[in-house]
């Protein structure tokens, strides 16, 4: 097996036992459990890290997006989330919209 494929199978299967315990030790601590909002505070910390690094230094094919389009996309996102109490997939889809129009307004 080459080592690209095994690197890839030994990190699913890391995935998996990783989710399976979660899954396990989330059934058994409510949620006001410390670890449990540990937790919770880590990977929202992560996903804030990963939001600023792609609209601000993307990579790939988000690269060629200029950059007021990735924060009109941004902005939008967050105010139809709010506005919509916490509503992820309209937000999502307002936020692509954004992107989109004021990519294709300045012609990018």
């Amino acid at each position: 097996m080459p080592a690209a494929d095994l690197a890839l199978l030994l990190t699913a299967l890391a995935m998996l036992a990783l989710r399976g315990t979660g899954m396990v030790v989330a059934r058994a601590l409510r949620p006001e459990h410390p670890f449990i909002l540990w937790a919770t505070a880590v990977s929202q910390a992560v996903l804030a890290v990963f939001v600023v690094l792609a609209v601000l230094a993307p990579a790939g094919a988000v690269a060629t997006v200029p950059l007021p389009a990735r924060l009109a996309g941004l902005a939008a996102g967050l105010l139809a989330y709010a506005a919509l109490r916490g509503r992820l997939l309209p937000a999502l889809g307002a936020g692509l919209l954004a992107l989109a129009g004021v990519r294709a307004l300045l012609g990018g």
